[in-house]
């Protein structure tokens, strides 16, 4: 551990004196160029798309009779029950983007900027929430759409070239690091925006948070590889950091919250204390390469926690995240920092025909939100429960195996050719683990951790009519707790311009009662429990 503190000490300055010799060497490069006559091309592209997605379940909501989390300065005092209303066949999302893309390049020097808008009509499902989360004491928020409206540059960056093996990158950008799907392991750059769809939009870029960042890569055709790294000097907005989700009581909020609003029991997201601060730099350095015919990258990086853990005062002072009181009344939601040792490994296997990856990742000081059950003060340990009992650190290993292969179903179904198939074993391993550390699942879930988490996900896609109908179905299971997923879709093209995707995201658990502030027995997929979705998506590309 000392070695490992050394080297993340020395790391930043490294970074640092490496991206500024790189900012100098490309101002210099790019004076160069300009004094001669070069080439300008621009290009813009974009889409037009919409959703619409429909409850297939009853949904369970809470109720708290304007107790529990009630505006008026008493704070959480109170105790809720759950009700089901008629939400089956309820339209949950009619949601409509824009999103146009700009490419430029000078004399070698790229530029890029992807603007995105995002609109979503109140249908009347949602107008049950709002009207719900006023019941529960929690209105004189924003609307419930603001939770799912949005304008933003999702990137926009300068990238130039230096010589023949270097480029360097500024801006608000994306970088994806490692080799899972479903489930990040060190794809832990960016967090995510989980708010108003939690998961299950297929493409990650989508719903990945841009950072600004400084990055670089160099290639080394000696070694057959490149090295890659960044720094991200904290000039990020606070919504940036971390994954967010749908605590305002929304559609996507977990069983059994829809219809509370978390944000108004005097809750405040905090990204500017002590182990959680956006303005602190963070960075990461990769080497990927590859030696007979395999793929790797090994790589160390800095990263804000994906998920975020509340620093309660609802326990009292000794329980506050180093040492540190919140900023809210109650408690606050943070994003602490951790450190990530990772490495992938990919080949094909001609004795499988198949592509195997694997990735692994040692992840120091996980934060986790401690006390489990029903929120209750009474309890004579002092645990009030819901993962307002205090933060604990844990180092995790995580490791992903995946297979991918092309099965030759064209004389049985009739495919117009082999179909892409995956399938895919993600673990998570919490070390030292000891169930007197009573760690919650995730904050306001008093769900009691496991040490490990096993989730085993396959898919296939099928190709008919030269791709322009394509049926997929996914699936995924809970091997550890229960619970799963099923997704069938079929996706259309209709000529170059236009797509469309029908899905039905079907989700259980494994029978549990989903009691309030509980949920004993689910663990993920309880968080699901009456969420499945009809989703209809049509995209016009221009």
């Amino acid at each position: 551990m000392k070695k490992l503190d050394k080297f993340k000490r020395a790391l930043p300055s490294v970074a640092v004196s490496t991206a500024l010799s790189v900012m100098a060497l490309s101002s210099a490069h790019a004076a160069e160029d300009a004094a001669g006559a070069g080439d300008f091309n621009y290009a813009v592209s974009g889409y037009v798309r919409g959703w619409l997605s429909m409850n297939l379940e009853n949904q369970e909501e809470y109720k708290n009779n304007g107790a529990f989390g009630s505006n008026s300065g008493a704070g959480i005092n109170g105790f809720g029950t759950n009700t089901k209303k008629h939400a089956r066949g309820k339209l949950s999302m009619v949601r409509g983007s824009i999103l146009v893309d700009n490419d430029a390049s000078w004399n070698g020097i790229k530029f890029k900027a992807i603007a995105r808008l995002d609109r979503e009509y109140k249908t009347n499902y949602l107008k049950d929430l709002e009207d719900l989360r006023a019941t529960n004491g929690t209105t004189g928020g924003k609307s419930i759409t603001d939770n799912y409206n949005n304008f933003d540059f999702r990137e926009f960056w300068v990238e130039a070239p230096i010589g023949d093996r270097t480029t360097v990158k500024f801006g608000r950008q994306q970088l994806v690091w490692g080799e899972s799907d479903f489930f990040q392991a060190m794809d832990v750059v960016h967090g995510y925006n989980l708010s108003w769809r939690l998961f299950f939009e297929g493409e990650n870029e989508e719903w990945r948070k841009p950072l600004i960042l400084l990055s670089t890569k160099i290639r080394i055709p000696e070694a057959n590889g490149l090295i890659a790294a960044y720094v991200r000097p904290g000039l990020d907005r606070c919504e940036d950091m971390g994954n967010t989700y749908d605590v305002r009581g929304g559609r996507w909020f977990f069983a059994p919250y829809r219809g509370f609003d978390a944000s108004r029991i005097n809750y405040v997201t905090n990204c500017e204390t002590k182990g959680a601060d956006k303005d602190k730099w963070t960075y990461g350095i990769r080497w990927q390469g590859e030696y007979a015919g395999v793929n790797y990258s090994v790589a160390y990086l800095k990263a804000a926690a994906g998920d975020p853990v509340v620093n309660s005062g609802v326990a009292g002072p000794s329980k506050y995240y180093k040492g540190v009181q919140p900023r809210g009344p109650v408690s606050d939601f943070i994003h602490p920092n951790i450190d990530v040792l990772g490495a992938t490994v990919s080949g094909y296997s001609e004795a499988l025909d198949a592509v195997l990856s694997a990735e692994m990742a040692y992840v120091f000081d996980q934060p986790y939100n401690v006390g489990t059950g029903e929120f209750d003060l009474t309890r004579p340990d002092g645990n009030p429960g819901i993962g307002l009992n205090g933060i604990k650190e844990k180092d995790v290993l995580i490791a992903m195996l995946r297979a991918d292969k092309n099965l030759k179903f064209e004389d049985i179904l009739g495919t117009t050719r082999p179909s892409f198939s995956s399938i895919q074993i993600f673990s998570r391993q919490i070390l030292n683990f000891k169930k007197s550390d009573d760690l919650a699942r995730l904050f306001f879930w008093g769900t009691k951790r496991k040490e490990n988490d096993t989730i085993l996900t396959m898919f296939t896609v099928l190709n008919y009519r030269n791709d322009e109908i394509n049926p997929g179905f996914a699936v995924g299971f809970d091997l550890v707790n229960g619970g799963g997923f099923a997704i069938p879709s079929v996706s259309m093209t209709f000529g170059d311009k236009w797509l469309a995707k029908l899905e039905a995201d079907i989700f259980w658990d494994n029978g549990s009662n989903g009691t309030q502030f509980s949920g004993e027995k689910s663990q993920l997929f309880g968080y699901f429990k009456g969420s499945s979705q009809l989703a209809l998506r049509v995209t016009r590309q221009f």
